[in-house]
């Protein structure tokens, strides 16, 4: 009966010298991302295959016609496998991946100096209350329509202040232009949007 004690109190020892396994996170996305790090050509499809859609959203919304948009999509993935290695697993991966085209888009739109231009402030009207009302109800294919066809800076301070939820600062600096021109941009994109509103009524 001793040697029994004996034993059980050797095996209990051995059960707390045993610390707990980590936890490893296993999800298909962080496997798939490791395996895109190892230089895995299949995963690297499947991970184009999963994100493209999305960020062809992004960059349609961005650069406003599907030609610039494909040319950003395959610009922004040659930069995102680029990083792939940055990518700590911290946060949102879609929202990393999202950065990078908004980045990418930008980018080009810079280089193009779309966004200087900017006329008074006092000529910019903002959105009425009904106004509002209305672009809920036409749907988000339409709103997504409407905005794509923008002028380029007006579209760009749109995207970014009224979907990203950049603060005119943050875009102004982003973007190489004062906060009042920001501002200004912001502005006329909404009167611009109020108008082809009205014309849909």
């Amino acid at each position: 009966m001793q040697r029994f004690r004996n034993k059980m109190h050797l095996i209990s020892r051995e059960t707390e010298r045993k610390e707990p396994e980590p936890a490893v996170d296993r999800s298909p996305e962080k496997r798939l991302i490791e395996a895109c790090k190892k230089g895995d050509r299949s995963a690297q499809r499947r991970l184009y295959d999963g994100l493209a859609p999305k960020m062809f959203a992004v960059c349609l919304r961005y650069m406003g016609n599907r030609d610039e948009a494909e040319d950003i999509l395959q610009d922004g993935f040659v930069t995102l496998f680029g990083k792939l290695d940055s990518y700590t697993g911290e946060g949102s991966f879609e929202g990393w991946a999202r950065k990078i085209f908004i980045n990418t888009a930008l980018m080009s739109l810079r280089k193009k100096d779309v966004l200087k231009a900017s006329g008074d402030l006092e000529d910019a009207r903002s959105l009425s209350s009904d106004t509002v009302t209305q672009l809920q109800a036409i749907g988000y294919k339409e709103l997504m329509k409407l905005i794509a066809e923008l002028p380029s800076g007006y579209r760009t301070v749109f995207n970014l202040f009224v979907i990203e939820g950049y603060t005119h600062k943050e875009i102004a600096e982003e973007l190489g232009i004062s906060e009042v021109t920001s501002r200004s941009q912001l502005n006329r994109a909404r009167a611009m949007l109020q108008d082809k509103i009205r014309s849909l009524q």
